[in-house]
Order: C-alpha cells, then sequence, then structure tokens
C-alpha cells in the first residue's frame, strides 16, 4: 500500500457572532464560527506528471466537533471508493485515510500518460446565509487514469445556527405535506425543461426522480440533482427553483421568513 506525502495549509478565517453593532443598519452576526482548510495530498514514488492527487478545500467548526465531523463525513461519502474486491464501498473518516485508499485504487487501476493522473477534490464553500440558517454545498470530483471524464457530486448541508444542528427536507416540512412538496418540484422541472428547450422525448429518456437535496434560500428554495439523475452528464448538475410563496402552508415559517 503507498503511503502519502502531505503538503498542507490551513487558511483560518474566524466569523465571529456576538459583536455589537453600531451602525445604522443591523449587520446579521454568524453564530457559529468556521475555520476554512486547505489540504493537499500526493501519493509518493511515482513520475510527477503520474501522480495520484487529493486537494481538499473545506471547512472546521472550531466550536463544534459534531459539526466538523459531520461535514467531514458527508464530504468524503459523496466520493466512494471501492475495496479491492470492488464489492462494497470503502468508508474513510479523515482526510489522509481518505487519501490512501484514494492512492491505492489509483494503483489498482493503473495509469497512462496519455490521459493524465488520477485526482480528487473535495470541497465545502457557503451556499446561502440568512435568518440564521447557514447552507453549505459540499462537492466533489473523482476522476482515475483512463476514465472518460471524471465524476462530479454535490450536496447541500443545512445549519439551524439557532440549535447548532443539521436539518434535513423532513425537518424543514410541514407533516403530511410531503406530496404536495413533491408537487411543487414537478412544476418546477417543467420550467426547467421549457427554459432548456428540451422536449418530450428528453423528458421521457431522463424523468424526474427524487431529490431530497434541497437548499432553503432567501428568496427561494433551490433542489439540486447530480449528473445522470435527470440529465445526461454534458448537462451538468440541474437546479430546479421553487419561489417562497408557493412554499407556504407546505414548507415550516422558520424555513420561510425573512
Amino acid at each position: 500500500m503507498p503511503r502519502l506525502t502531505v503538503g498542507a495549509l490551513v487558511a483560518v478565517t474566524l466569523l465571529l457572532s456576538g459583536c455589537q453593532s453600531y451602525q445604522s443598519a443591523p449587520v446579521e452576526p454568524y453564530a457559529i464560527a468556521t475555520l476554512a482548510q486547505e489540504k493537499q495530498f500526493v501519493a509518493p514514488d511515482c513520475p510527477l506528471d503520474q501522480c495520484p492527487q487529493l486537494r481538499v478545500s473545506a471547512l472546521e467548526f472550531p466550536k463544534s466537533e459534531m459539526l466538523s465531523r459531520e461535514l467531514r463525513r458527508r464530504l468524503i461519502a459523496l466520493a466512494p471508493l471501492e475495496d479491492e474486491s470492488a464489492s462494497t464501498p470503502n468508508v474513510q473518516t479523515t482526510w489522509a485515510g481518505y487519501a490512501n485508499a484514494f492512492f491505492d485504487q489509483a494503483e489498482r487501476q493503473g495509469s497512462t500518460s496519455e490521459s493524465g493522473a488520477s485526482e480528487a477534490l473535495l470541497e465545502a464553500d457557503e451556499y446561502g446565509h440568512h435568518n440564521d440558517l447557514l447552507t453549505l454545498e459540499l462537492n466533489s470530483y473523482v476522476y482515475f487514469s483512463g476514465q472518460a471524464h471524471g465524476l462530479p457530486a454535490t450536496e447541500f448541508m443545512v445549519i439551524d445556527e439557532r440549535s447548532g444542528n443539521t436539518v434535513g427536507l423532513s425537518d424543514m416540512l410541514i407533516e403530511g405535506r410531503e406530496a404536495a412538496f413533491e408537487r411543487l418540484v414537478t412544476e418546477a422541472h417543467q420550467r426547467w425543461l421549457d427554459e432548456n428547450e428540451q422536449d418530450a422525448t428528453f423528458a421521457a429518456n431522463w424523468p424526474l426522480s427524487q431529490s431530497r437535496n434541497v437548499a432553503p434560500l432567501e428568496d427561494r428554495w433551490v433542489v439540486k440533482f447530480n449528473v445522470y439523475e435527470i440529465a445526461p452528464y454534458a448537462v451538468g448538475q440541474p437546479e430546479l427553483e421553487i419561489p417562497l410563496e408557493a412554499l407556504r402552508g407546505i414548507a415550516k415559517p422558520r424555513y420561510l421568513d425573512q
């Protein structure tokens, strides 16, 4: 098993709460401190242009180890690897552990100078922040040498800063209103098809599937799909938008009020 070498640069950005503002217009405070983290892992003992690499551009929460673990777990889960028998996912819990597993799989699959080195990217960025709701967008990209293209994946992580916990779609919807929400998603999907000039043949070949990947933003909700879920790879990761007014009576006021 190859061992990794690590080049790590940690850039610290603390967003602190509790600061009193004396400006005429109130400034919304961050209730949860975040720490930006940049890491790079490079497989050793390989030609420079053929060394598999992992880059991490993520966040940690200095005051909440629980949230730090949850973000790391979700981000690593977005880029699953196979064990040596190729029958079960290789689950890791640390950046270094994932890097070693990625390098192992890259070595098993081999590489070619024509197709470039294997690479993986794990990143987390702020996607939205309002009403004490912090929404992060977690992104992964994994490419193994010789593949036609890499595979991206995205997941939203919504944090209620009032409780310090993550929330999911079921937490945001009024009980019993799940079917009504799915109807709104269907309507948003039809708008997306019309805006992108996609015909009935496209819709039949790429039908709408259920997604729990929802971001409650200040002016709308976004429902995001990964590649191949409702469209071919070339289309990317479609985003469906639902206006707040349509969600009243379906979503809890906590996740609608501005």
